[in-house]
């Protein structure tokens, strides 16, 4: 028997339907003109909470007993599962523990508190996390809300696969985040055994936190090192058992995704779509720019969550901003004598460059005594234009390293 099927994401509609927001689906022309046809986006990062996960969360604890909701819950979770365990569970109204990463991001930290949970920080990574969670089920009773392995928590989330179908019915591709694989896992049901199996499913996985690769060429699930990765929400180092057997048999291509085309497509969504994502949450149209062959139009591409930190946005987008060719970080040489530094930036003006800061060094161990070094924060109108600026620099004899 399937372990989560059409009627069971059915029946976890009904539960959300006062629940969770059925969320907008925004044509996107930038993208559609670099694809080729038609391509729209699930914006998750307007469900309740910031993401989808409040589907799933509340699903799974709904469907508890009075006895099991008494015990309470506890959860482990980097930011956006642990919103959805907390929101859901003072809905239904029991007590939620929830282990958080120390060093979690304080605006997720702070809203998992404001739905009433109580926050603990065991250690420094979602495994200690996961670890304590267990832990802390086995001695006080709470039930655990695992973020992606259980068919509760996948049927919930495939509950945005009905709300596709019905905003896009002739949709051919729906691309999306992977972590573990609970959202794609229950999004392809739905769209599977809903909307007919021609419809393409194709998740994205940070290429440094992609379990499912190797898990999928092996056959069973294997456990990886996770590398650091500004896409947090799916950086998992072991695909579930339940969501490894869904994704073998449900999703066409697991594709993995850079951390350059990741911080683009968040620079894209924000500049162009006006939308607020976080880096896991723009997975999938990194996918689309990275892997526009895997996809048939119409497709739809899942943002499957907004919950960033303002500093790493600004990070982030900086980041995206170099990707593009935007964003130039430059060291520069010069002669150490009056108007030198004057003269420099005047050759940036006549090149439209605007300085965003610069730093002007005239005593270190690896200048010479006749030397400066000013290092330089530049933002540029795109790649032709800084390749322009760099080789017209050149050719006035400065010496540039970028930084």
């Amino acid at each position: 028997m399937d372990p989560v099927t059409l009627d069971d994401i059915r029946a976890a509609r009904e539960l959300l339907r006062d629940v969770s927001v059925p969320t907008p689906l925004m044509h996107s022309r930038v993208l559609s003109e670099a694809i080729g046809g038609p391509v729209y986006l699930k914006c998750e990062n307007l469900q309740r909470t910031g993401s989808f996960k409040i589907r799933g969360a509340y699903v799974r604890i709904a469907r508890l007993s009075e006895a099991e909701r008494a015990r309470g819950v506890v959860a482990a979770s980097a930011g956006n599962h642990a919103q959805g365990v907390a929101l859901a569970a003072s809905m239904l109204g029991c007590k939620a523990t929830v282990y958080m990463p120390v060093g979690a991001p304080l605006p997720k930290v702070a809203a998992t508190r404001a739905y009433g949970a109580e926050v603990v920080f065991p250690g420094p990574t979602v495994d200690d996390c996961l670890h304590a969670a267990q832990e802390h089920s086995e001695r006080e009773g709470a039930v655990l809300i695992h973020p992606f392995d259980h068919p509760d928590v996948v049927a919930g989330q495939g509950t945005i696969g009905l709300e596709i179908l019905e905003q896009c019915p002739d949709v051919r591709t729906v691309v999306g985040a992977v972590g573990g694989g609970g959202l794609m896992s229950g999004v392809a049901v739905a769209l599977k055994r809903g909307g007919g199996p021609d419809v393409k499913v194709v998740g994205a996985q940070a290429k440094r936190a992609a379990a499912f690769p190797p898990s999928l060429a092996g056959g069973r699930p294997v456990r990886i090192e996770v590398q650091p990765t500004m896409a947090d929400g799916i950086s998992v180092g072991r695909p579930g058992d339940l969501t490894f057997e869904l994704v073998t048999e449900l999703i066409d291509a697991v594709v993995t995704v850079t951390e350059e085309s990741i911080s683009q497509a968040l620079l894209l969504c924000l500049e162009r779509a006006k939308l607020v994502v976080e880096p896991a949450g723009a997975a999938g149209v990194a996918a689309l720019l990275e892997h526009r062959y895997a996809v048939r139009t119409p497709v739809v591409a899942l943002l499957s969550g907004g919950n960033i930190d303002p500093v790493l946005l600004a990070k982030v987008l900086r980041h995206g901003l170099a990707g593009a060719g935007r964003y130039l970080v430059l060291r520069c040489r010069l002669n150490d004598r009056p108007g030198a530094l004057v003269t420099l930036l005047s050759e940036l003006a006549e090149l439209g460059v605007n300085v965003l800061d610069v730093m002007h060094e005239r005593v270190a161990a690896r200048l010479h005594v006749e030397e400066a070094e000013v290092l330089m924060h530049l933002e540029t109108r795109g790649t032709e234009h800084s390749e322009e600026v760099l080789g017209r620099l050149r050719e006035k004899g400065y010496a540039l390293t970028l930084s």
